[in-house]
């Protein structure tokens, strides 16, 4: 198979959406890992949808990791979109089970991904890795420990895994969204079509909007086609401006 080939993980949910439709626009053949592809019919369907995609259920790392090699022979391009419903609560009133699903989900996985991945793209010697975190962490708020402490910790893993990939070429980047729309974390009722979540957005954010997936998609471009690797071991932004100090009178 000539084409390039990206990994996706969560390919429904988050930023997996428009970095899909941007893959396949630069003409990737991209394998779209989600859960509700455990459904065969789900599999037909998206397939059907999405020329050029190829779902897989598989949830386990390392099982999905050999699946995709051994089909494949290499990755061009490995997305981590890693989601969970943002928790917030005091953490005098919070439980530590909700700690612990929450960072099982967006640190502990793709921990185990990459840890799995690592050999393979280091006998390839090459490959863009990008992660989806987030940046939420910027400006942390009340009741927001465990959201924040696991994004935290994502962001710690790309620094080190950029550190570990970059004498092999391989480099290692994260977009970090904050006011992105998706209907994981800020959904179209709340926040679109409803006047009071709008004139939140607009207050809040200094783009005044929340950031579209066509855009996340652009910058999912930029990292998957580079050609070099120097660009490595960064946390990109994508939130709007946001956080920024309020406006006062001059």
């Amino acid at each position: 198979m000539n084409k390039r080939i990206a990994l996706v993980t969560n390919a429904l949910d988050f930023v997996g959406p428009p970095a899909v439709k941007a893959l396949l626009e630069d003409g990737y053949n991209v394998v779209t890992q989600d859960p509700a592809f455990q459904d065969s019919n789900r599999q037909d369907e998206y397939k059907a949808n999405f020329p050029g995609t190829f779902p897989l259920g598989l949830q386990d790392p390392k099982n999905l990791i050999q699946h995709v090699w051994d089909k494949y022979k290499k990755v061009d391009v490995l997305i981590s979109n890693d989601t969970f419903p943002a928790i917030h609560i005091p953490i005098e009133k919070a439980n530590v089970e909700d700690l612990n699903a929450t960072i099982q989900s967006v640190l502990v996985y793709p921990f185990e991904l990459m840890k799995e991945a690592i050999p393979r793209l280091k006998k390839q010697r090459r490959g863009n890795v990008i992660m989806v975190t987030s940046c939420r962490t910027e400006l942390p708020l009340p009741g927001g420990a465990i959201p924040d402490i696991a994004r935290a910790g994502a962001n710690a893993l790309v620094k080190s895994l950029s550190i570990e990939l970059a004498p092999f070429g391989i480099p290692v980047n994260a977009i970090a969204p904050n006011y992105l729309y998706s209907e994981a974390y800020f959904p179209k009722a709340k926040f679109i079509d409803d006047p009071i979540g709008r004139k939140f957005i607009r207050e809040v954010v200094p783009a005044g909007r929340l950031g579209e997936p066509e855009e996340i998609g652009e910058l999912v471009s930029y990292l998957a086609n580079m050609k070099g690797s120097f660009h490595t071991g960064t946390i990109i932004k994508f939130a709007g401006g946001w956080p920024a100090a309020p406006q006062r009178p001059i």
